[in-house]
């Protein structure tokens, strides 16, 4: 349990910290972080890394086809959840 917390605390930072770094580089019109490695990073734990990036930083909220991509990613994340607390029952 305690590997699966670090896995999660690691996965978070980085995805935060990518994001941040994605919104520097498009602030100075530098080459950028691909969205499919932050979704990549958003489904294999770092939703909540990414979304308090997203809020923060003001980074990809107004772009439409991102956000839905991302509410994608958090209702199957959701769904998997449920589906694995359910099952324990």
């Amino acid at each position: 349990m305690e590997v699966l917390l670090l896995y999660f605390l690691f996965i978070n930072v980085l995805a935060f910290v990518f994001a941040g770094y994605d919104k520097f580089q498009a602030r100075k019109n530098n080459r950028r972080i691909p969205e499919n490695t932050l979704f990549l990073m958003a489904l294999t734990g770092g939703s909540p890394g990414l979304l308090t990036a997203m809020l923060l930083f003001r980074h990809k909220t107004s772009k439409t086809s991102f956000i839905v991509k991302f509410l994608l990613i958090l209702a199957i994340q959701a769904a998997l959840i449920t589906a694995f607390m359910n099952y324990k029952k």
